[in-house]
């Protein structure tokens, strides 16, 4: 089996790679720019706006799968960009969807688009009206209108958590902030957003084993949760983190780094996907080690 994962070096992306290739699967992927140092993949650097590069890289690849990834992802930088967010997020991914044509095609949505959901209406089930409360949740329910209708299969992705994901992610930020403070180049100060906002939390290793499940079984134009149906606030992952890191700091909110909207509660109801065969294995606090142990990688102590 052949497959082309746009936005290969991502996090999902590259994790996804390495699980494929290690189950003997042909992976060829896209990236923008800086070639990502990945083994064993056939790699194109190719914009996705650009329609007739994406037609050519389908052409040479020749894939019985694609997995499209590429995209801007920061929900709080949309607010700021909706243009480029609209640009690559859609106008991109028509331009995969029609350069694919008939072949199988998985395309990454995000929970955001359900928006605010009270809470005795969750877990989420995926047929709940969409209500998208930023501009990078409007260009994912816009990508999934385009691409329900040609055949392809949604994935609506809770938060993803684990090493390799960009340090603009709050998880990822305060563990940088963690290890910094612990080599003694910050002072002992962590500073935070919206600590509030409760997420379902899905350690990367379990994510992409139920993107490799969707590639072989999940059926065309149909939409699957990607969740655990647990959820904690990112006042509780933080303190896991720091109790893994074993580093004190003292936490001050930086009005900065608020956004202008924030969905309070994100809970997936995940039975469709489970009912394929995928159910969470990792705990969250597993994959909190492994972020931390990525970004002291080197140190000692």
């Amino acid at each position: 089996m052949r497959v082309l994962i746009t936005g290969v070096a991502g996090f999902v992306g590259s994790h996804l790679a390495a699980r494929l290739t290690g189950a003997g699967v042909e992976v060829w992927g896209t990236y923008l720019q800086q070639e990502p140092d990945l083994d064993g993949i056939e790699l194109r650097d190719v914009d996705i706006l650009d329609a007739r590069g994406v037609r050519r890289a389908m052409e040479e690849a020749r894939p019985d799968a694609v997995v499209h990834l590429a995209g801007l992802s920061h929900v709080g930088r949309s607010w700021d960009d909706l243009a480029s967010y609209f640009q690559v997020n859609v106008v991109g991914a028509e331009n995969v969807l029609d350069a694919a044509g008939e072949r199988r095609v998985i395309v990454a949505s995000s929970a955001e688009v359900y928006g605010t959901v009270p809470p005795e209406a969750q877990p989420i089930v995926e047929d709940r009206l969409l209500a998208p409360a930023s501009p990078y949740a409007l260009t994912k329910a816009a990508l999934e209108r385009l691409a329900r209708p040609r055949g392809a299969l949604v994935v609506r992705s809770f938060n993803a958590i684990g090493p390799g994901q960009a340090e603009e992610f709050a998880l990822p930020s305060f563990a940088r902030q963690l290890a910094a403070i612990r080599r003694g180049v910050r002072e002992p100060v962590l500073r935070v957003g919206n600590l509030a906002a409760e997420r379902d939390f899905v350690p990367i290793d379990d994510v992409v084993e139920a993107y490799r499940l969707l590639i072989d079984r999940g059926e065309r134009g149909e939409v699957y949760n990607l969740g655990s149906g647990r959820a904690m606030s990112i006042e509780q992952a933080l303190h896991r983190l720091i109790v893994v890191s074993g580093v004190k700091a003292r936490i001050e909110v930086d009005p900065e780094r608020f956004r202008p909207t924030d969905v309070p509660l994100l809970k997936a109801d995940a039975s469709k996907l489970c009912a394929l065969g995928w159910s969470p294995r990792l705990d969250v606090d597993a994959a909190l080690r492994d972020l931390w142990l990525e970004v002291t990688d080197g140190e000692r102590g």
